[in-house]
């Protein structure tokens, strides 16, 4: 166990299980880099202050930078056994630096403000990749749409058969408009995100002057990090207790995992022999250990199921929240288990999702014969007996019977007789049901319809 940042204050030795306990290493280390660059903007404004010479500043400058390719080049592995990455970091920097030096690297700071730091960075750049990964889901979903074209489907309310719906533009654009919506979810929190330094542990900074050149300074050079707006603080009390970004994030990603796991369950259902509207790609499929003929829909369970979780994980941040003081407090530590193990499990499965829609196959003949079903055809030959002048609640109650009687007397109603047709007081004839009562019509007739799909996403 290596020396604590906090020590001094205590005589006794902390007892080794609740060491183990509340040490945070085990997820907080996916933070290290952004740490890093919080101690280099740090011992600028240290270096601009008097405390470190020039000296000192570039030997500090050089070992942090030293661990910091280390975790650009992924070949960063941190000690499990520190109490957290900050521990960590200054253990590693007094092993290059030396005991001497390495003391002053945590001059006028506090876990307090590299952790809002270090967290709110990371927010930033796993919100940029979920970004591009939801592009390349959507990417997919237009992959499908060509590859369909104008394809008829059936369109479902309720699970029930409802109407004909272009595959392209409406099945495979709605889920592209839901993943749209949440690209711009995204764009708006990365617009609205301040990652702020110079909190202190809540009272600010002495050095708050000495912050705002070194923070520029350091923004200019390669070493920065690529975030939209890094500021000096402006409330370090609100700051240091602040975790709205966190929610923010876990709700932008509850959203996404719940359009993934509708269309999840559409891919569970349509892959059954009860539907066949879909043949999944064996590669993200798996066998029964009994039974040979099974293929089962594994991958779309899966994701299902882990919707549970990333909802757990809001929750169990929201709950965290709800009744804490100001400022910071020790709860604070748990949001980071919830938000990494988010951001991981969707990261995996958006690169799987957008890899397993492009090797989904359309059964035509299958929906084919689903589209043959008369009753998806109703509402447009109500419609059409409306553009004839006939108000629509008789047309709805007129066709309404009309079905009825097919079902009871298992007939198909463009086969029916004129004079059979006129005995539902129906101003329709032969014609006109075999004109209306078809994908092609019901698809053309919709005038204020399906928009066109975007272009690729880039």
């Amino acid at each position: 166990m290596n020396k604590k940042l906090w020590g001094g204050r205590f005589k006794k030795e902390t007892d080794k299980q609740f060491f183990a306990f509340q040490k945070s290493i085990q997820y907080d280390y996916i933070l290290a880099g952004f740490d890093i660059c919080h101690s280099l903007i740090h011992i600028g404004a240290l270096k601009d202050a008097g405390i470190l010479s020039a000296q000192e500043y570039n030997s500090l400058k050089k070992s942090l930078a030293g661990i910091l390719d280390e975790v650009k080049k992924g070949k960063f592995v941190p000690s499990f056994q520190d109490e957290d990455i900050h521990s960590y970091i200054q253990q590693r920097v007094t092993e290059s630096a030396g005991d001497k030096l390495s003391a002053k690297l945590h001059t006028l700071r506090s876990r307090n403000d590299q952790v809002i730091f270090d967290t709110k960075c990371y927010c930033y750049v796993e919100m940029l990749n979920l970004s591009d990964m939801l592009k390349n889901v959507c990417n997919s979903f237009l992959h499908l749409a060509e590859m369909y074209g104008d394809m008829p489907f059936a369109g479902y309310t309720h699970t029930q058969r409802a109407q004909v719906i272009p595959f392209a533009k409406g099945y495979a654009g709605a889920y592209v408009n839901m993943f749209t919506r949440d690209i711009k979810r995204i764009d708006r929190f990365l617009d609205n995100l301040i990652v702020y330094i110079g909190s202190g542990a809540l009272a600010g900074s002495v050095l708050k002057k000495n912050y705002e050149r070194a923070l520029k300074d350091f923004l200019r050079s390669s070493s920065g990090i690529k975030v939209k707006n890094i500021k000096v603080v402006e409330n370090p009390v609100d700051n240091v207790s602040d975790r709205d970004f966190v929610i923010e994030v876990l709700q932008i990603i509850s959203l996404i995992q719940m359009h993934l796991s509708r269309f999840c369950e559409d891919v569970i259902n349509y892959s059954t022999a009860e539907y066949s509207f879909f043949d999944l790609p064996e590669e993200f499929c798996t066998g029964s250990s009994l039974m040979p003929h099974k293929k089962n829909p594994d991958f779309a369970e899966l994701v299902r199921g882990y919707t549970g979780r990333i909802y757990g994980d809001l929750l169990a941040v929201m709950t965290m929240m709800k009744g804490l003081p100001l400022t910071y407090n020790r709860d604070m530590q748990v949001d980071k288990e919830s938000l990494t193990s988010a951001v991981s499990l969707l990261q995996n499965e958006l690169l799987i999702m957008a890899r397993f829609i492009k090797g989904i196959k359309l059964n035509r003949q299958k929906i084919d014969e689903v589209l043959s079903d008369q009753r998806l055809y109703a509402t447009e030959l109500a419609e059409y007996l409306v553009s004839k002048g006939v108000a629509f609640k008789d047309a709805h109650e007129c066709v309404g019977a009309l079905i009825r009687f097919c079902e009871d007397n298992k007939k198909i109603i463009a086969d029916l007789s004129d004079k059979e047709l006129k005995d539902f007081n129906l101003n329709l004839n032969g014609l006109d049901v075999k004109k209306v009562m078809n994908s092609g019509y019901a698809i053309r007739s919709k005038k204020a319809s399906f928009k066109n799909l975007p272009g690729m996403f880039k």
